[in-house]
């Protein structure tokens, strides 16, 4: 039965072909499409992690639901002990908010006030690659203060002007310096630019009286997909009063965006399939219907319908298996290569910004069951579409089918 398929197969070249080939072209776009769909989704998740947020923080289990000096995290350097001996972690850094007034001659404004360790923070985040003006913090730098694009156009403040901060440290006592605009970031995000500035950590610990205390510890790890494992590895070795969260709790909204964008995504390629199926049955329909003479005669000679059945499908399944293979092979490949070889938009970076994108490249994101179970769904498309066609073809007997024109 195997071979009179395939001789049907090799006979009918015309046919055989273009179905071969809508099944490799179906199977093709839909591995590519899903791989870009999944690797915008992962490189918008990679750019906001990587903007400010860390793939996971340590915190005083209080501190998320009421951030505040009662919940600070003590004990910086031991808990920072405790995460250089954990697999997976590729760097952390203390960080210290706190909520203060930022006054100019021209205005003053509210804003959030972070106290982080520049040399470290490089390998977190990307407020030194969100520079717009002047420059980064460094290690040793004292009353320097470097701050959002909106929020230095409230203060209608410049590089080298002086801003005043005035705060409460961690005994609630007054806390007020002169700060330096040694550098203007801009990451495109407007709320954090318009409500962010960053100061030596060192520095700021003596201001606050905040030495060997965080608001938490922000960490990156070197598979964001292996995060929730190194969290449940972290917790183990922490005290009680002490939570690690990753950043699917960090940002929940996020997540929540992401599901709902791609189920969009699946409900538009599934139209594509709706259609691609109707396609590949009416096609198959008319080419069994240009057969029924040829099947007639099969079943004058012998043949029972299971076995006409049987032979139809295996013509199907010999097109089907041997197109979508192939294009699943193409569509790993490109999605693979495209995974280490982002697109790049040249000259478009800067227009990112404006969206809250750091990143100007357009990747995918390959994963083999992902392909597997693409071409599966086109697979059975294939069978699916096969089935009416069959069932026309066994509503005639032998005779009649042998006298159709």
């Amino acid at each position: 039965m195997f071979s009179l398929a395939l001789k049907n197969i090799i006979y009918y070249k015309g046919r055989s072909l273009t179905t071969f080939f809508l099944s490799l072209l179906s199977a093709l776009l839909f591995v590519v499409y899903v791989a870009f769909m999944d690797g915008s989704h992962r490189s918008m998740l990679k750019n906001s992690l990587d903007i400010y947020t860390g793939s996971l923080q340590v915190m005083h289990k209080e501190y998320r639901e009421n951030p505040s000096y009662d919940t600070i995290l003590e004990g910086v350097k031991r808990v920072e002990e405790k995460l250089e001996g954990i697999a997976g972690i590729r760097a952390y850094s203390a960080r210290l908010e706190s909520f203060a007034l930022l006054s100019t001659q021209e205005d003053s404004v509210g804003s959030m006030v972070t106290g982080i360790y520049p040399k470290a923070e490089i390998k977190l985040s990307k407020l030194k690659e969100a520079l717009h003006k002047g420059r980064y913090l460094e290690d040793n730098d004292t009353s320097a203060i470097y701050i959002g694009s909106e929020l230095a156009l409230r203060l209608k403040i410049e590089i080298g002007d002086k801003v005043a901060f005035v705060g409460s440290s961690i005994d609630y006592s007054f806390a007020a310096d002169n700060f330096e605009v040694v550098g203007i970031f801009k990451t495109g995000l407007f709320e954090f630019d318009a409500s962010s500035a960053f100061v030596n950590k060192s520095y700021f610990d003596e201001l606050m009286l905040s030495k060997d205390m965080a608001s938490y510890i922000v960490v990156a790890v070197d598979d964001i997909e292996e995060v929730e494992s190194i969290v449940t590895r972290i917790q183990k070795d922490m005290p009680k009063d002490i939570e690690v969260a990753s950043w699917k709790v960090l940002m929940a909204s996020m997540v929540q965006a992401m599901e709902v964008d791609s189920v969009f995504g699946y409900i538009s390629l599934g139209l594509f399939f709706v259609v691609i199926f109707f396609v590949i049955m009416i096609y198959g329909f008319i080419n069994v219907s240009t057969r029924i003479k040829e099947l007639g005669l099969l079943r004058a000679l012998g043949l029972k319908s299971r076995e006409i059945t049987t032979l139809l499908f295996l013509e199907t399944a010999i097109l089907a298996l041997s197109s979508v293979l192939i294009g699943m092979v193409l569509g790993g490949c490109l999605a693979y290569y495209f995974e280490l070889h982002p697109i790049i938009i040249e000259g478009m970076a800067e227009t990112y910004k404006e969206y809250g994108i750091v990143s100007d490249e357009v990747p995918t994101r390959f994963d083999l069951w992902t392909v597997c179970w693409n071409g599966a769904v086109v697979i059975g498309l294939n069978f699916l579409a096969i089935i009416y066609p069959i069932y026309y073809t066994r509503q005639f007997s032998p005779v009649e089918a042998m006298r159709h024109v």
